[in-house]
């Protein structure tokens, strides 16, 4: 019965929370402090099933880590500097309020962290992990939790075991966790096989003093790289977001604050705008545009769910009042409450804030810079993953001229490297087309994985006056009508076409036999 209370409450707080243009996860969090506002008892190891969450979550994202993506100056700087600022000011803050030197110290540091949950979880939403921005986004983060261990270790008194850094070598067991990957034929072994690495790795990482996200991470870059990958994250993902509500929930069982209490998270709360001004000036010191660190700016403007385990940590040391549970609690799911809708419309926000916000861009040859002009092509592929690749492919076959155009910088990188002419192009990015000419191309295919920017862009070329051919691609039939009503000469479904060009073999070699 208990069960059955829990998961309804989630249900029609997020479907509440979706109807109104919010994120469920708003709704989840609404779900929990009204559970416990009506004293319901919380499902039993509900926070156990909120661990498992965070962990199949780090666990999906190591499948799509390329470490070598990773090691970027502006996530080091940006990533090393914020912190050291942001902690410093909040230890500060800390001190002068209570004058708890060190529970306030370990505090302030960890309130400089942001929400790998939330960020993820937006990120992957929108289909841009793999963006140059949402690498940006994630790095950081990475670069977080590692400091985050540290820092947890100290607060509870323990440190990591000289076998910890048995860790990095993980990685190392690719070819074998490739191999058993490779003989799970079935949907159900993937499955059971992700699900059992990111277990085993939260298990490992814990038995050697460190938290158990990192292991899961590290044991789904063991991974990464399989031609299986994609369809293993698939299977995952419904599964992972289920156990995502379980921690959201979790946050609302804390104790209620009192009216002192209240006022201490709001004025936490005051000072988050702090955290993404601070970012958004590091990311353009470094060099990037204003558009793409507006945008990883706003992802990371929240306070970590490491937070509230850092607090019972001091707390339980005796190094802070219990009050704080309370506040930081209540601060955290603050944080998260108002940043989900923030970044579901952040790149309406930074529509409006563009005349403002591009002033402050530096001329820099970073890598987010969008390209001058499309040379001589004629054709334009948008979106470089096995559709695009293939019919990069099949135009350049038939000598045209044709240019690929990708986000991601890694499959630039890659795709430059097999002599394929090849630009980054955030097409998200209105002023990308404003800038361009279009004169000699005759037609563009849209291969991008999201819906909305595949409208987003036929619509920005339309409006330019772009008369030539737009093809794309969709998996629904609502979104053909959607899709052609914005512009898009033609629509193709993948799986309809995969159907009909079987149908139509199979009667050749019928017809030949």
């Amino acid at each position: 019965m208990m069960e059955l209370i829990w998961i309804s409450a989630a249900f029609f707080s997020g479907l509440i929370a979706n109807r109104l243009y919010l994120p469920p996860l708003v709704g989840y969090l609404a779900a929990g402090y009204g559970m416990h506002c009506l004293n319901i008892a919380p499902l039993q190891n509900l926070n156990h099933l909120a661990d498992i969450g965070i962990e199949l979550l780090l666990f999906s994202v190591g499948l799509k880590l390329k470490p070598s993506s990773l090691i970027r100056p502006e996530v080091l700087s940006v990533g090393g500097l914020h912190l050291l600022l942001m902690a410093v000011g909040a230890a500060l803050y800390f001190l002068w309020l209570d004058q708890h030197a060190t529970g306030g110290l370990v505090l302030g540091i960890s309130l400089a962290f942001s929400s790998t949950v939330l960020a993820l979880k937006v990120l992957e939403d929108n289909g841009e992990l793999s963006s140059l921005h949402g690498r940006d986004v994630m790095s950081i983060l990475i670069l977080q939790d590692i400091i985050a261990v540290a820092l947890l270790a100290y607060a509870e008194g323990k440190q990591p075991t000289p076998w910890a850094l048995g860790l990095l070598l993980l990685p190392l067991l690719r070819p074998i966790a490739h191999r058993v990957l490779s003989v799970s034929q079935t949907a159900e072994l993937k499955l059971l096989l992700g699900v059992s690495l990111a277990l085993a790795g939260g298990v490992l990482a814990e038995s050697v003093g460190i938290a158990a996200d990192i292991g899961a991470l590290l044991t789904g870059i063991m991974l990464a790289n399989h031609p299986k990958i994609d369809e293993l994250s698939s299977k995952l993902w419904s599964l992972k977001e289920l156990f995502l509500v379980a921690f959201f929930l979790q946050i609302g069982l804390s104790d209620l604050p009192n009216r002192e209490q209240i006022y201490q998270a709001l004025w936490l709360l005051a000072l988050l705008p702090t955290q993404g001004v601070l970012f958004f000036g590091l990311f353009m010191v470094s060099g990037l545009r204003a558009r793409t660190a507006f945008i990883s700016s706003l992802a990371l403007t929240t306070y970590s769910e490491f937070a509230l385990i850092t607090t019972s940590a001091v707390v339980d040391a005796q190094l802070l009042p219990a009050d704080w549970k309370a506040v930081i609690s209540l601060a955290v799911a603050g944080s998260l409450a108002i940043a989900a809708p923030l970044n579901r419309f952040s790149h309406q926000l930074f529509g409006l804030l563009k005349p403002l916000l591009s002033r402050l861009e530096r001329h820099s040859g970073s890598s987010d810079r969008l390209p001058d002009s499309f040379g001589a092509a004629e054709w334009l592929i948008i979106g470089m993953g096995r559709t695009g690749v293939a019919a990069y492919q099949s135009l350049s076959n038939q000598n045209q001229q044709v240019l690929g155009l990708d986000a991601d910088p890694t499959v630039l990188d890659q795709l430059i490297s097999a002599g394929r002419k090849v630009i980054y192009a955030d097409v998200d990015d209105s002023s990308m087309w404003a800038n361009l000419s279009l004169v000699g191309v005759k037609g563009i295919i849209l291969t991008l994985p999201s819906f909305d920017s595949r409208i987003n862009a036929i619509g920005q070329l339309r409006k330019l006056g772009f008369s030539g051919v737009i093809g794309t691609i969709c998996y629904q039939v609502d979104d053909e009508r959607l899709l052609t009503g914005q512009g898009a000469s033609f629509v193709i479904h993948p799986l309809v076409e995969a159907g009909n060009q079987l149908a139509q073999q199979m009667m050749v070699d019928s017809f030949s036999q």
